[in-house]
């Protein structure tokens, strides 16, 4: 298993000047060695016994560019500018490693054919953080020990230990992060004994999950949690304070100010949605042995007229972080195909039409008439739980009683969190 702590470090004057300067040399080496491989590739994507529809650099064709071409020009570039002698070499690896990746995956599709979308030239501040690859041993270019961090080069640097360590654990790798209110260092750690997951014929309790925006998310045990829009009851003072910085002129110290208020307003609404998606994560977890939920299309739904609210509510931040904490309580977290579950029957398996507006399913075959989310969570568990292999009844409730639960539904008011 990997975990990754982020603690608060307090560096001096003098530190922050050397890691400001680290950032904005890796910056620029970032740039260059993303400018060699876009033109290598506008250099020999036209073959050679035809010509392109498209303009492309005529002449000396190069040789190809990667990283272990990049990583062996490494001496050459510090020979030439010799700056960069000043840091660690191993980051300097690491920074061109994040390029790869980076790379590869906008030139290789994954295994569902998607890719991903083309590195960008990085413009000053852009880059915020830079990695010692190992922690604690010999050849390490940090060591942490008694809440004080020693990085090659930067010198020891005092960490708020906020939380222990878990045990267990080896280091790995440290990650220094600047961010709108300081700087931090992000530690991954792994334990190669890994929770192993509850097998099926356990599973006691299980829960189906539908995620929206008039309700967070609703149970097909009919318990609802209400949507907090940190974005939607933030967005007046965020407006405030964007238009104070754009009437700012861009480079001056006033601007810079400006910048820095907008930017901790964001900082504040994206860890509000964190806390609150990890609080909703672990009651789940904690009341059932297996959640199901939809594999929903988030990408194309933010496409729409509601992207505001879906991108406030952050379901796919929240499915990530529900995946995290039952993998590491071994517990099972099944995805199952979204089509019709708000449109079929619970009871019948009848389809029901309705339009986005109608937040009520009355069957006109069976006559259940229930919420509209409530009818899709109890579809979706029916479906997690066959996908996983269990009878309907297999997870201590029998058909008979969901249904007797949701006709006592019927004569009670919607569930509230």
């Amino acid at each position: 298993m990997l975990l990754t702590y982020c603690y608060r470090i307090n560096p001096s004057d003098e530190q922050i000047t050397i890691m400001e300067r680290w950032l904005e040399l890796l910056r620029r080496h970032w740039n260059y060695a993303l400018g060699q491989r876009l033109d290598w590739l506008n250099r020999t994507r036209s073959p050679i016994d035809r010509c392109s529809l498209v303009s492309e650099p005529i002449g000396e064709i190069p040789e190809a560019v990667n990283y272990y071409t990049q990583q062996s020009a490494l001496k050459e570039t510090k020979k030439l500018f010799t700056e960069y002698k000043l840091i660690y070499a191993e980051t300097q690896q690491v920074n061109l490693q994040r390029l790869n990746q980076a790379w590869e995956r906008w030139r290789k599709p994954d295994t569902t054919g998607k890719r991903g979308g083309r590195p960008r030239f990085k413009k000053p501040g852009q880059l915020r953080s830079f990695v010692f690859p190992r922690v604690n041993n010999s050849k390490a270019g940090a060591h942490l020990k008694d809440g004080m961090l020693k990085l090659s080069r930067i010198g020891e640097i005092p960490v708020v230990m906020h939380r222990p360590l878990p045990q267990g654990f080896t280091l790995k790798q440290c990650t220094i992060v600047k961010k709108a209110d300081g700087w931090y260092a992000c530690f991954s750690m792994q334990d190669d004994t890994v929770p192993e997951l509850l097998p099926v014929d356990l599973v006691k309790s299980a829960v189906g999950i539908d995620v929206g925006l008039e309700k967070f998310l609703t149970t097909s045990d009919g318990d609802a949690i209400e949507i907090p829009q940190f974005y939607r009851k933030t967005q007046n003072k965020l407006a405030l304070a964007q238009r104070v910085m754009s009437r700012r002129v861009k480079g001056s110290k006033n601007w810079e100010k400006a910048k820095q208020k907008v930017a901790l307003l964001h900082l504040h609404l994206a860890r509000c949605r964190k806390e609150f998606h990890y609080q909703v994560a672990h009651w789940l977890c904690s009341k059932y042995d297996l959640i199901g939920h939809e594999d929903l299309n988030i990408k194309g739904l933010a496409r729409t007229k509601l992207a505001k609210s879906i991108h406030d509510a952050g379901w796919g931040s929240f499915l990530e972080v529900l995946q995290a904490v039952a993998v590491k309580r071994g517990l099972i977290v099944q995805k199952v195909n979204p089509r019709g579950t708000s449109i079929e029957c619970f009871n019948c398996g009848s389809r029901v039409e309705k339009s986005l507006s109608e937040r009520v399913h009355h069957c006109s075959s069976c006559g259940v008439k229930i919420d509209r989310d409530w009818n899709s969570g109890i579809n979706i568990l029916h479906r997690a739980l066959m996908a996983v292999g269990l009878p309907l009844n297999g997870c201590g409730k029998s058909v008979m009683d969901i249904e007797e639960q949701q006709v006592s539904f019927v004569r009670s008011e919607k569930p509230t969190s």
